[in-house]
């Protein structure tokens, strides 16, 4: 039994995904009010967004090979991701730096809110990234089907068609290119 999933990118790109996103609503928020632990809340969460966007590039990085040895075109979506996904860590980076700084200046409160606002606009940016990056990631699975294996079961491996997972659906189309046969 495999704890550690293999590819590891796919398991991973969601926590940043998570965590930037509501990092930046927390960071919002806390950019127009500074109470309770909100402005440390928003700063813990952007830290680790950045942190998991990290580990998301590097994992990505070190799948991405399997993928480029494919089309020119899949080459060019694959690099398009990646920029993309290297745009959201640097943003991010810069949106939990500013964050920190906001919630460590909470003795100065307008010099606090000043660098709240500054991290509010950083974090909706790396949301925005990581829409960008989730975007091009999901057109490369769902449409170009990258990273995808296909199981085939035996008898429709004797006439060339994939089998379909779901039971109800995969017997149908089993059974329908038996029929062909």
């Amino acid at each position: 039994m495999n704890l550690i999933p293999d590819p590891l990118h796919p398991a991973v790109v969601h926590f940043p995904i998570v965590l930037i996103l509501l990092g930046a609503v927390a960071a919002i928020v806390a950019a127009i009010w500074r109470g309770g632990h909100l402005p440390r809340f928003a700063a813990l969460l952007l830290v680790l967004g950045a942190f998991g966007a990290w580990v998301a590039v590097e994992t990505g990085e070190s799948s991405g090979g399997l993928l480029e040895s494919g089309s020119p075109q899949m080459e060019t979506l694959v690099d398009a991701h990646q920029t993309w996904a290297k745009r959201t860590f640097a943003v991010a980076i810069v949106a939990a730096l500013a964050a920190v700084a906001s919630a460590l200046a909470g003795r100065w409160p307008r010099l606090a809110r000043g660098v709240a606002v500054v991290a509010a606009i950083v974090a909706a940016a790396a949301a925005y990234a990581v829409y960008e990056t989730g975007h091009r990631g999901g057109a490369l699975v769902y449409r170009h089907g990258a990273g995808v294996e296909v199981a085939v079961s035996a008898p429709a491996a004797a006439s060339g068609a994939a089998a379909i997972p779901d039971g109800s659906t995969g017997a149908k189309r089993e059974s329908k290119d038996r029929d062909a046969d």
